[in-house]
This record gives structure tokens, sequence and C-alpha cells, in this order.
């Protein structure tokens, strides 16, 4: 029963009913939907349209209200009486009447325009430096604060070097001093010739003038109208409680000055349309929203239609399917359940219907296949039975086959196995033998290197011994070199004396010439007056002997260090010359050294020489060994290769048998298998 509950619940009239039913029910749905979206949509828009050009026209009152300011400030600007006055109360030589009666004229001429606009809380010229004292404001403005918001403030207007600067509404107005929201507009009064006469303009604006300005626009019926600074900053808001703070409502424009709409949601998440127009004097932003819903309550009752209609189709769509599921499901019902029967082995089953459509024509094919099937499972019983028969004839003679197949593979596995151990030791001999080979080549190279060093050594042994018969012959050079300066600084002492004993005898005569110069100047200062030139004469007789006294003496040093250096020369000669005759019997012992050492390594060279021979002759030997190896290997692995190809045929052909027994078997469990299915069907 579960089972036919399953396949009614699968069946084609259900399927079916599902299509028809789904498809009247979803496009129903859709269009009532879109139909629904769509309206709401063009609402939507034309309202959002409505909305935009509410907001441009509001902001474009706006606009004209801040240009009338820019245009009063600009006025003031050019204000050649207000410029000559500034520069008057600046100057230091003025007078107190004077100043005052300027600073009074200045004060009603920024009363006048305060005083004419209800809108204005007040109009003020402002010092640089923000000294309340020297600063101008009119009637009813309360006095100049300072504070580091200020002075940034007054600093931006500083910076703008003269153009007009707008400032957000502020609950406390520019100086945080009222009691009343204002807006601010500054410049700076710029006077070249005088710097210090330059004024900050400030005109501030009540916050209700823009709430007058904007009190006739609507958007919805619970819309807002809000101002905000490109930083989302409100200016203005019918709630006084939001100055000052921000906007959740962000407006992105992308770069764009175009007016547009969109829709967000707003801090409780309820869908907003916002329609926005950029001021053009303040460039902030006029922004108002509504709640889509009061926009769209309209539009509620096309959804209630599209409900009634929806719930129409569905009866429709009911009715349909109790027509499909009565003329088609249950005839192809009864079918799946004669086909059930059919399964279980009844081919006696046959349908009762009568109708001449697609149900009738299917009933009759039904019956006629029942038929064909029971001829079919009749023929079918006597091939199985022959089927059978020959299985077990098969089966016979596969285990036959299978059995002589396992011998000969044991047989064959046998031979493989030795010829693979008779092939595993000539493999090893083979290694061994090269082993050798490599430790034969090993030795013949180092007897070669051995050989080539004792080459080097001999070569460079007669090298030494050459240096060293060349030593001995400049060592004996050096001797008799030694010996010829020893003579000649003998000869030198013996000269160097000569000239002590010639300066000497020159220092004696220098003596003797000072005395007789000395006596002649004693005999012409006796002559007086006669005397005088001979005087002279004895004295430059005493200077010569003088100076040749002082050339003497230094003559007689040099002579005496040239004395003492070849002392020491000839005491450094007469020490070295035994070491040179020490180092000359040196020399000749290294000498013979080298002699007997080139002898040594001639006789080592034929050692090498008779070990190189003995060492080929050992190779070639080895050599033949290898061959030999090789060829025993390779019958080998041709023996093993063939026994092993013998013995995979052999085991090849008993698995084919044995797999040939198995499909016997097979065979012959699928026949008593397909017998026995067979035997259920009832024909």
């Amino acid at each position: 029963m579960n089972k036919i509950r399953i396949l009614r619940f699968k069946s084609i009239s259900t399927k079916l009913f599902a299509i028809l039913f789904s498809g009247i029910v979803i496009l129903s749905t859709a269009l009532g939907l879109s139909s629904y979206q769509l309206s709401k949509g063009i609402i939507k828009q034309e309202v959002s349209l409505a909305s935009s050009q509410a907001i441009v026209q509001a902001a474009d009152k706006l606009d004209f209200l801040f240009l009338q300011y820019e245009a009063s400030s600009k006025q003031l600007a050019v204000d050649t009486e207000l410029k000559h006055d500034l520069e008057l109360i600046n100057q230091a030589d003025i007078g107190t009447v004077q100043k005052r009666d300027l600073e009074e004229g200045i004060r009603n001429k920024l009363t006048s325009i305060s005083g004419s606009d209800s809108r204005l809380m007040g109009v003020r010229l402002v010092k640089k430096d923000l000294v309340e004292a020297s600063s101008y404001k009119s009637a009813g403005v309360s006095g100049v604060r300072t504070d580091d918001d200020i002075q940034a403030k007054v600093k931006q207007i500083i910076d703008a070097k003269g153009q007009i600067v707008w400032f957000p509404t502020t609950t406390k107005g520019f100086f945080n001093s009222y009691s009343e929201a204002t807006l601010t507009m500054g410049r700076l009064l710029r006077n070249m010739k005088q710097p210090e006469a330059e004024y900050i303009l400030l005109f501030e604006i009540k916050d209700k003038a823009v709430g007058e300005i904007l009190s006739n626009l609507k958007i919805g019926v619970n819309g807002q109208v809000k101002v905000i600074t490109d930083s989302n900053r409100i200016v203005h808001a019918q709630d006084n409680a939001l100055l000052e703070t921000q906007s959740f409502i962000h407006i992105d424009k992308d770069g764009e000055e175009s007016d547009t709409s969109f829709t967000t949601d707003d801090e409780n998440g309820v869908e907003q349309l916002v329609v926005y127009k950029t001021l053009d004097t303040t460039k902030w932003t006029m922004m108002g929203y509504a709640p889509i819903s009061d926009f769209v309550k309209g539009t509620n009752q096309l959804l209630y239609v599209t409900v009634i209609v929806i719930l129409v189709a569905v009866m429709f769509a009911l009715l349909i399917g109790y027509y499909v599921v009565r003329n088609v499901g249950r005839p192809l019902a009864k079918l799946c359940n004669l086909m059930v029967e059919g399964e279980e082995g009844n081919l006696q089953v046959r349908t009762t219907f009568h109708s001449e459509d697609e149900i009738g024509r299917l009933g009759s094919s039904f019956n006629q296949m029942m038929h064909q099937i029971g001829l079919l499972v009749d023929q079918t019983n006597r091939s199985a039975q022959e089927v059978l028969d020959t299985a077990d004839e098969l089966t016979l003679v596969s285990k036959s086959t299978s059995i002589a197949a396992g011998e000969i593979a044991d047989a064959s596995r046998e031979i493989a196995v030795g010829a693979s151990n008779l092939a595993m030791e000539a493999e090893s001999e083979s290694v061994l033998s090269e082993s050798i080979a490599e430790k034969i080549n090993k030795v013949s190279l180092s007897n070669n290197t051995m050989e080539q060093a004792a080459s080097r050594v001999v070569q460079v042994s007669e090298q030494g011994s050459d240096y060293m018969d060349e030593l001995v012959r400049k060592t004996d050079t050096i001797v008799e070199m030694n010996r010829t300066m020893v003579n000649h600084a003998e000869t030198l002492k013996k000269s160097t004396s000569s000239i002590q004993k010639i300066l000497e005898l020159m220092g004696s005569m220098t003596q003797q010439t000072n005395i007789l110069s000395l006596n002649a100047s004693i005999e012409a200062a006796r002559a007086g007056t006669a005397g005088r030139g001979f005087m002279v004469v004895a004295d430059e007789i005493r200077n010569l002997a003088d100076g040749s006294k002082q050339s003497i003496q230094t003559v007689a040093e040099i002579t005496d260090e040239i004395w003492r250096g070849i002392e020491h020369t000839t005491a450094s000669l007469n020490a070295v010359s035994p070491m040179m005759a020490e180092q000359r019997v040196s020399v000749k012992e290294a000498s013979s050294i080298f002699q007997s050492v080139k002898q040594q390594m001639d006789e080592f060279l034929v050692e090498i020489d008779n070990s190189s021979v003995f060492v080929k002759e050992l190779i070639e030997s080895q050599q033949q060994l290898s061959v030999s190896i090789t060829s025993i290997s390779a019958v080998v692995e041709e023996t093993s290769a063939s026994t092993e190809e013998v013995a995979s045929m052999s085991s090849q052909q008993y698995i084919v048998s044995e797999k040939l027994v198995d499909l016997s078997k097979r065979l012959e469990e699928m026949s008593e298998t397909f017998k026995q299915s067979l035997v259920k069907f009832k024909t």
C-alpha cells in the first residue's frame, strides 16, 4: 500500500495538477505584483519629480536671500566713506572726539543695515586680532568672545583674502553669545595701503529666516526638510535640537552638481524618498525626505485586488486538477497496478479500457505486450535448459585443463628460480671483478702520479745542485772582495795618518804666522805714522792665519771622523771574514747533499718503472677475466629470460584455465538462476 501511495504521489496526474496549479497561481501572482510594483514605481517617480521641483524652487529662494546679503557685503567692501573712516580711526594722532564721532557713524551705518532687515541678528566689523574695543557692531548685538573654534573661523576668513565665507548654523551664534540659532556670512574688508585698517565683516542671519522661506515646503505627509554641509553637518532643520549634529542620511554627489533623488533607510530602518538641490551661493545641500509609505498608500488597493485574483485563480486551478485526476490519473493508476502484478510474475493480467483516446490505445497495447512476453518466457525456459547442459560439459573440460596448466607452471617456476640464482651469482662475480679493476686502475694512477712526482723531484734536485754550485762560486768571490776591502781600509788608515801629520805641520806654521804678525804689529806701532801701512798688512796676515787655523781644525775633525769610520769598517770586515768562511763550508756540504738526493731519486724512478710494468700485466689479466664473466652472465640471463617467459606463459595458461572454470561455474549458476526466475511467470 505504501508503494502504491508513493506511486500516486509521483503520478502524472499529480504532476499535471501541480504544473497547472503552479502555472495559474504564479502567473496571476506575477501579474498582480508586477502591476503593483509598476504603479508604485510610477507614483514614486512622479512624486520624486514634483518634490525635486519644490526643492529647486525653495533652494532658489534661499539662494536669493543669501545673494542679498552677499550684495550688501560687497557694497560695504567698496564703500569709500567707510574705508576712509576705518583708516582715520586706526591713525595714532587722531583726536578723541573725532574718533568717537567716526565710531558712532560706523555703528549707525551697521545698525541701519540690521534694523531694516528683521531676518538679521546683527552686523559686525571685527578687528582681526578679535579685540572688542577696536571692533564695531550694530545695535542689540553682544560683545566679542575668543576661543579656539572662533580663532579657527577667523583664520578661515583671513585666508579667503576678501572672498565670502559661509559658516553653518550654531545654536548660540558666531561668538556663542546668543540665545537664538544663527548662521554667519563673513568676509575680509581688505586695505592694501593700511593693513591695520582691515576688518572682518560678519552678517549674522537668524535661522528663523531660513525656516520662514522653507515653511511652505512640504514633502509627503511626514516629510522633513534639512540643509546640510558637504560633511553632512545639519545647517537647518525643523527641530533645532538637530543643529550642529550629523545627518543620518548621507548624500553622495560623485562630483556632480545636478539635482537628483534616491531612496534610502533612515535611522529607524524606514525606507525614505530623498530629493536634494545644491545651493549656488554656499554650496550647501537642501535635502527633503519622506517615507515611501506616504506616497504609495493608494497602491494598497491594487494589492488587495491582486490577492482576490490570486484566490480565484487557485479555485480555478483546483477544478482543472480534479478533472485531470479523474480522467487521466485514475486510468493510469489502474494500469500501474496491473504492471506491478506482471512484475511479480502474473503474465495473465489484462486491461478493460474501452475509450478511443490515448488511454484506451495504451490499454490495448499493454494487453498485446503481456501476450508477447508470455510467449517469450516459454521460449526462454527451453533455451535456459540447453545452456545449463552445455555449462556442465564446459566445467568438466575446464577443470582438466586447469590441472595440467598448474603442473606445467610449477615446473617452469622451479627452472626459473635456478636460472635466477645462477644469474645472481654471475652478476655478483662480475661486480667483484669490476671492483678489482677499479682498484688496479687506482694503483696504476698512483704509480703514474709517483713517477711524475719523482721526475719533478729529480729536476728540482738538479736545479738545486746547480744553484748550490753557483752559490759556492759567489761565496768565494765575496770572500775575495772582503779581503780586498780590508786591504783598502788598511791603506786608507795609513793615508789618514799622513794627512793628520800634514795638518799638524800646517797648524804649527799657522801659529808661527800669528807670532810674526804680532811682532810686525809691535814694530809698526813703534814706527808711528810711518808704520801704519805695515800694521794693516800685519793685521791681514793675522786674519789669514786665523782663517787657516780654523780650516785646519775643520779638516782635522773630518779626518778624525774618516779615521773612526775606517776603524769600524775594518773591524766589521774582520768579524765577517770567519762567518763567510763558515758559510762557504756549509754551502759545499749542502751541494753534496743535493747530489746524494739526486742519485737516490734516480734509483727510485727505476723501481717505479718496474712496478708500472707489473701493474699493466695485472690489468690485462683482469680484463680477460671480466670478459669471461660477462659472457657467462649473458648466457645465464638469456636462459633465465627464456625460462621466465615459459613460466609466465604457463601461469597465464593456468590463470586462463582457472577463469574458464570460474566462468563455467558462473554460467551454470546463471542458468539455474535464470531458470528459477522464469518459474514464477504464469503463462
